[in-house]
């Protein structure tokens, strides 16, 4: 988190950079590379799909994102920044701020808590004036459970806010129910640095922005305005586009493509269904499961395991992921994070704890195979006390895959197999 001296800086920097002063990088460059004319700001991607890239993004990018955020909200607002800096959503806090002319205030430099949160909140509120705040799901989730233990402030104070973006990853829908019933103003938001952060939000593109599907292979996709239900690789376009990778051109020609009417499209690498002209993300690409031959997404999964988990009284996180498997190919595993276990199994640096979640498994098997069918139904279920992350919030799905498969190697471990 910020301090206060370095959310002043940042404000300056990013303030400059938007006015046509030098590019501003909030982590060290990962090169030397020319940057794109036009750059104002230089962001490193998360790297969850392979080693972090540089992106450039305009100073027009960056205030058509603004522009078309305060509009969607309502109007131009008081930002509290409770995200790093570093990142996308965090940056585009200040952005907002500085492109409205806006107060932006820092949180606190602490680890987020509920009470630290809450305190933050009130002095911040107190100031009137219309207010926003962006949140990752995780710290969402801290705000509900310790509401849920007694201690309601923080979810209290985040009612409060005239809008909450929540992003970074996906909202489990149980989480989001939970919030909304309490009275938060919650905005669910789908973008990335490529595209200036959030550009779609709770399943509408920004004013400007358009959405369309394709199938992997091929170079062209359906957008929204063809009102019918598609599924396939999601694709955006518009003005809040980045300017491509830092040098890396090769990278930039795969990811951003021209249509034949001059129309530029950014292909992320996530899957999503659209419905009329309103996206549902289902998951990345490249984490879908093949397990006996048919693809099964693991966030369709795992909004059904969150939500049979709020139900049962046991709330938690859930990742899924697709493991080897002699018999299916791929076998579909949940890795449940519940507040309070701690888990038996050893876990070394850069690693994760599971320990056996059999008495889960039957649960969440006829749960899952009920709503998404029975190849989606999880074939083993750990539990661990948290799940890892890379960037703001965002699951470290490949740690965990990885946790997954010492645990399955592990000679003592007693398999459960339904």
């Amino acid at each position: 988190m910020a301090t206060t001296d370095t959310l002043t800086d940042v404000l300056r920097a990013v303030r400059d950079a938007l006015d046509g002063g030098p590019a501003y990088a909030p982590q060290p460059r990962l090169s030397d590379g020319a940057l794109p004319p036009g750059t104002a700001l230089v962001l490193r991607t998360s790297g969850s799909t392979g080693n972090p890239r540089e992106v450039a993004l305009s100073a027009r990018a960056l205030r058509a994102s603004a522009a078309a955020t305060h509009e969607r909200l309502g109007g131009p607002g008081r930002w509290l920044l409770v995200l790093p800096p570093t990142h996308v959503a965090g940056v585009q806090v200040i952005n907002r701020s500085v492109v409205a002319g806006t107060e932006a205030r820092v949180g606190t430099a602490e680890r987020f808590t509920p009470a630290g949160f809450a305190a933050v909140a009130e002095d911040f509120l107190a100031d009137g004036a219309r207010t926003y705040v962006s949140v990752v799901p995780t710290q969402l989730h801290r705000l509900v459970t310790a509401a849920d233990d007694g201690a309601p402030a923080g979810l209290d104070a985040l009612a409060r806010f005239d809008a909450v973006l929540v992003g970074g990853a996906a909202t489990p829908a149980p989480l989001l129910a939970r919030a909304r019933a309490a009275g938060v103003r919650a905005v669910t938001t789908y973008g990335m640095s490529e595209t200036s952060g959030g550009c779609v939000y709770d399943g509408v593109a920004l004013a400007g922005v358009r959405v369309r599907t394709a199938d992997a292979g091929t170079d062209a996709g359906v957008d929204a305005d063809a009102g019918r239900d598609l599924a396939g690789v999601v694709e955006l376009s518009g003005p809040v586009l980045a300017e491509g990778y830092v040098d890396d051109p090769a990278a930039t020609a795969a990811a951003f493509r021209t249509d034949p009417d001059g129309t530029r499209w950014f292909r992320t690498s996530d899957l999503g269904r659209l419905t009329g002209d309103r996206l549902a993300v289902l998951g990345r690409a490249d984490d879908v499961i093949l397990s006996g031959g048919v693809n099964v997404a693991p966030a369709a999964v795992e909004d059904v395991v969150t939500e049979h988990l709020a139900g049962r009284g046991t709330p938690g996180e859930a990742c899924v992921v697709g493991v080897p498997d002699p018999e299916w190919g791929q076998a579909v595993v949940a890795v449940l994070a519940l507040p309070g276990r701690t888990s038996s199994a050893a876990g070394g640096a850069g690693s994760i704890a599971l320990a056996d979640g059999g008495e889960l498994l039957g649960e969440l098997r006829t749960a899952v195979g009920q709503r998404l069918g029975a190849p989606a139904a999880p074939r083993r279920v750990y539990v661990t006390a948290a799940l890892p992350t890379r960037g703001p919030g965002k699951v470290d799905r490949r740690a965990v895959r990885d946790a997954v498969v010492r645990a399955e190697r592990d000679p003592a471990r007693e398999p459960v197999r339904p």
